[in-house]
Parts: structure tokens; C-alpha cells; sequence
């Protein structure tokens, strides 16, 4: 019902910035909110942030707090992840991801339905 389409990864120095983009389209695409995961090479998959379905609230890991911000288009068709102060331990694949009327309480991965293909964040020492 949902397709989500990461873009924005690349190679970044260490203390430098990035901004990662998911566009969602599909039926009710509204009623969606949508959280960033990530995963490093032998490690799970980690929550990184999320925006509630109504777009009104946000919330963002401690590992993270201060230098990423999740925000939306007012459409509710694209959620963004502003990276600064990007260090070498941030290095993963970048996933969104979606569930119908999420709530910021639902931060593990299995409670989100619709994922997109992951974008790759490399930061460099």
C-alpha cells in the first residue's frame, strides 16, 4: 500500500553533514508515519528517529540527540533526516521505514510494515 524510496547517502568526512530523503507514495499515505533505522556490517538493525502519523511530533534516539533531526514535507510525502556532525561510528545503511498510524512508542523494527531499499552513509576519519 505503501513504496518508500531512500536517497541522499554517500561519503562524508568526519564532523561533516548529510541529509537523507524518503519519498512515500501509495494509498493513504497520510495515515503513515514513518521512522529512520540503520545497520552497521554484524550489528542489528537500530532505531534512529521517528515522526508520529499526525506529523505533530517527533522522536529521536539519545545516541543521536543534537545532531539528527527527522522532518516532513508539508504533502506528508517525503520525511527527511538532517545528519550533522556525522562521526565514523555513524557509518551504516540508512533505511525508512513506515507503519499506518504510528506512534513514537513503536521504535523497534518489526513494528513497521513498509521499508525502502537503504541509502549508505560512510563517514571518514
Amino acid at each position: 500500500q505503501v513504496q518508500l524510496v531512500e536517497s541522499g547517502g554517500g561519503l562524508v568526512q568526519a564532523g561533516g553533514s548529510l541529509r537523507l530523503s524518503c519519498a512515500a507514495s501509495g494509498r493513504a499515505v497520510i495515515s503513515y508515519g514513518m521512522g529512520w533505522f540503520r545497520q552497521a556490517p554484524g550489528k542489528e538493525r537500530e532505531f534512529v528517529a521517528n515522526i508520529e502519523w499526525t506529523g505533530t511530533n517527533t522522536y529521536v534516539s539519545d545516541s543521536v540527540k543534537g545532531r539528527f533531526t527527522i522532518s516532513r514535507n508539508n504533502a506528508k510525502t517525503t520525511v527527511f533526516l538532517q545528519m550533522n556532525g556525522l562521526k565514523p561510528e555513524n557509518t551504516a545503511v540508512y533505511y525508512c521505514a513506515a507503519r499506518k498510524f504510528l506512534m513514537l512508542s513503536q521504535t523497534t523494527a518489526p513494528e513497521y510494515d513498509y521499508w525502502g531499499q537503504g541509502t549508505q552513509v560512510t563517514v571518514s576519519s
